[in-house]
């Protein structure tokens, strides 16, 4: 069962640029609800809603949207570049009698044979996982078990057992995660004094051409 929480958002008019800096500056964030019957309505809340919504681990949240009642998901969130504070919101309305499409944390379990006794390296692809299901069933996160793959191998999207209430919308084909061998760094081959010197006139050229740099950096500091 989805865990639910229950968001005070108002209503609001304002929406030029201007406007929404002044909402920023009062610790207000704007957004947009977009309703599944089509009747789209701008709303604000407030940094503090949105971080106990954040904290509370919930994947449905219940709305007072003009007047009613209403029970949506986040369909976007944006952050500021350098701030990373929120400064954007989109809530979708759901019918809790139909389907949705929602991206879901994996949470990967064990440690992969190949890494615990192969000496492979484990490499994560994904981080999580799209599926279909109704809101009331949105799990808070998909635990897959990785203890037996061996190194070479991986687990694909489609590997993942969702049972009957989901539905994988993820391309089955996608890795999830796999098991490689560790890549070696080619040793650094350090130079030693002389390597060049085959020809007996490298110590001259190096010379020449160290002058002429000093030269060149002579000119242009006098023009």
């Amino acid at each position: 069962m989805a865990k639910q929480f229950k968001l005070t958002v108002e209503k609001r008019d304002l929406k030029g640029t201007k406007d929404l800096r002044q909402l920023r500056q009062d610790m207000k964030i704007p957004g947009v609800y977009y309703s599944y019957d089509g009747n789209n309505i701008l709303f604000q809340i407030s940094h503090n809603e949105i971080k106990n919504a954040i904290q509370s681990g919930a994947n449905i949240f219940s709305v007072n949207v003009g007047g009613k009642e209403q029970n949506v998901v986040f369909k976007s969130v944006q952050y500021h570049p350098v701030t990373e504070q929120i400064i954007h919101i989109d809530l979708y309305g759901v019918d809790m009698t139909k389907p949705i499409s929602i991206k879901i944390p994996i949470v990967y379990v064990g440690t992969p044979s190949g890494v615990s006794t192969e000496g492979g390296v484990l490499v994560t692809t994904l981080n999580e996982l799209e599926i279909s299901c109704l809101p009331s069933d949105i799990p808070e996160n998909i635990e897959v078990d990785i203890t037996n793959v061996s190194l070479g191998e991986n687990i694909q999207a489609g590997d993942v057992d969702l049972g009957e209430k989901f539905k994988l919308i993820t391309m089955e084909d996608s890795a999830l995660m796999s098991v490689t061998h560790v890549v070696e760094e080619a040793p650094v081959v350090e130079e030693t004094e002389g390597a060049d010197d085959e020809s007996g006139d490298s110590g001259s050229d190096t010379e020449t051409s160290d002058d002429q740099s000093s030269d060149d950096s002579s000119e242009g500091a006098e023009s």
